[in-house]
């Protein structure tokens, strides 16, 4: 069975840590998709690295339109209903056997806010083919999912330069 690595935690670089680990596989021959659960298709670093690897290689898929509405009481059930695309979207990619890596970003903010049921995501990463990898990012991974991971990363921030309110460190808008 291919290893399930979950990178959570208040920090930053949890989607960096997945494309790293993504560009490591390509390094190695394996076929990668990343679907992405909050973000849409905007502008943003991702997109950018992503542009560097063959697309037969590598695949990005944005299906989300952002933090905006995340983490309200009841989430917007546009929202839902994207969140609920991107997982379908991405089971059938995983199920499908035809990429070794699948990235499923942010997943865990969309299980943690209710927009998605831990038992279904647990039970279908369960029964993936056994040469198919999968990695899960996002704050707050659920205990059944880090229970079922091979490799959980909890990334924490102790300082971080936004609070301080350097421009610079904030990138370039676009």
């Amino acid at each position: 069975m291919g290893l399930l690595i979950i990178y959570t935690g208040n920090g930053k670089g949890k989607t960096s840590a997945a494309m790293g680990t993504a560009f490591r596989a390509v390094g190695q021959g394996l076929k990668v998709m990343m679907v992405q659960f909050i973000k849409g298709s905007w502008h943003y670093g991702e997109l950018d690295s992503a542009k560097m690897i063959p697309e037969d290689r590598f695949e990005i898929v944005p299906m989300g339109r952002g933090f905006v509405k995340i983490g309200t009481e009841t989430p917007d059930p546009q929202d839902v209903e994207m969140v609920r695309r991107c997982w379908e979207f991405g089971k059938e990619k995983m199920m499908s056997g035809r990429y070794e890596l699948m990235v499923f970003d942010e997943i865990n903010y969309a299980i943690h806010y209710g927009m998605l049921p831990v038992d279904e995501v647990a039970e279908t990463l369960a029964k993936r083919p056994d040469s198919v990898h999968a990695i899960l990012t996002g704050r707050n991974a659920h205990p059944k999912l880090v229970e079922l991971a091979d490799l959980v990363t909890e990334m924490k921030e102790i300082k971080h330069p936004f609070e301080k309110g350097i421009l610079a460190a904030r990138g370039i808008d676009y």
